[in-house]
């Protein structure tokens, strides 16, 4: 299952030595060979991918599963810490991987090792598995030859930012089902319930109450317009994926995401969670702060921030610090902006973000609590309130009906 080492064009993403972020493309044999020539130029790499031809497009590319990239970061590390050359190391995990897609990449991977490509490099080969703040992480580990203890510490990472986004998947699991059970309830009624009562009240010729005749009227409606409605339902998801895939469309729904209740506040302090982790690994391991801020700016996955960290990168390269240009973008609240000026002025800035991210992560988790503990009363009452008025209208027409019979 080896590669033809044909020469291929290849995308590449790294920080130039003043810090600035660029892009360009390279043609040669892997994007390991890529990685290594950018390396001697003085870039540091960030991402390089193969550019596909017209054949290999995809609508979304396959990503491996956060568990099994830790599961294989820990088995790799408990190889090298006992002596085996990381080759072989890599050989015997192929044989006991389970997954098609690691199992791939993992000899890809052996495939680059032989032809003398480093082990970040190999690894920057393959971004659905390996993330920019990995390679980056690897390849000071590599230098200073720690590499076992480094891939405990990206295992711890990668297990952590696991369960807080199995947090967030489980504290929305009931909310969700109720909403939906919800959904569901009110189309039934006004598809299959209502039009029932629409033919029993017009063969009595009454004059029904004024809730009633909203009720049947938005029935009625519900009814003759449904393709409509349901075309206008697709235009909406259409147009907000299309907004997520331009640059000027991510940043609007970013930002408003960032300024809704409830949601913008977990949104936030998720981000906060995740840049002081990630900021945090590179620097215990080792790599350089612009290129650690370049990369958890691209790891922060929501524009807002991302623009921030490149602005604050920017004015820290020009001398002006790190406290005071991310004061300055308002994005950061007080007990954030203190860790970084005390780390900033210690020399410990590793340490404080580690103990910022594990401020971080004990608030996402009160803050999930108490979310979810809104929105289920929230959604129950918008039900009740639904299926309340539906019951109002029904039972205030039969009493109307019944009184002009009488």
């Amino acid at each position: 299952m080896s590669r033809d080492k044909t020469l291929n064009k290849y995308r590449y993403e790294a920080v130039d030595p003043t810090g600035a972020k660029v892009k360009g493309t390279e043609t040669a044999i892997s994007a390991g060979a890529v990685h290594l020539g950018l390396l001697e130029k003085g870039f540091q790499p960030i991402e390089v991918t193969e550019k596909p031809n017209l054949m290999q497009l995809e609508i979304t590319k396959k990503k491996v599963p956060r568990k099994d990239v830790m599961n294989f970061t820990r088995q790799l590390a408990v190889f090298i810490r006992s002596g085996v050359p990381i080759m072989e190391a890599l050989e015997v995990i192929v044989e006991e991987t389970q997954g098609k897609l690691l199992k791939g990449i993992l000899i890809n991977m052996i495939d680059d090792l032989r032809a003398g490509d480093t082990f970040a490099a190999a690894a920057s080969s393959h971004p659905e598995a390996f993330p920019a703040f990995y390679v980056g992480i690897l390849e000071s580990a590599e230098l200073t030859g720690n590499l076992d203890g480094v891939l405990n510490q990206l295992a711890d990472y990668i297990d952590r930012d696991s369960k807080a986004r199995g947090r967030i998947s489980a504290a929305l699991v009931y909310p969700m089902v109720v909403s939906v059970m919800s959904v569901v309830t009110v189309v039934v009624l006004g598809v299959f319930v209502l039009p029932r009562f629409v033919v029993f009240f017009n063969s009595l010729h009454a004059k029904l109450p004024l809730p009633t005749r909203m009720l049947l009227g938005a029935s009625s409606f519900f009814s003759q317009w449904w393709y409509v409605i349901l075309a206008l339902i697709v235009a909406v998801v259409a147009s907000f994926i299309a907004m997520r895939r331009s640059p000027g469309g991510r940043r609007i729904l970013d930002r408003i995401l960032l300024r809704l209740p409830v949601v913008g506040d977990l949104t936030q302090t998720a981000i906060l969670e995740r840049i002081c982790r990630v900021l945090s690994s590179m620097l215990r391991a080792g790599v350089d702060l612009p290129r650690s801020m370049t990369i958890t700016a691209d790891s922060a996955n929501n524009t807002v921030y991302r623009e921030a960290l490149y602005g604050i990168r920017d004015e820290m390269m020009e001398g002006q610090g790190l406290a005071g240009p991310i004061a300055r973008t308002g994005l950061f609240p007080g007990a954030a902006r203190q860790m970084f000026r005390v780390g900033e002025e210690t020399g410990s800035l590793d340490q404080q973000l580690e103990v910022a991210a594990s401020y971080y992560n004990r608030e996402l988790e009160t803050k999930l609590d108490k979310a979810t503990s809104l929105f289920e009363p929230a959604v129950i009452i918008v039900m009740g309130i639904v299926v309340g008025f539906v019951a109002v209208a029904l039972i205030s027409a039969m009493y109307g009906i019944y009184n002009q019979v009488k």
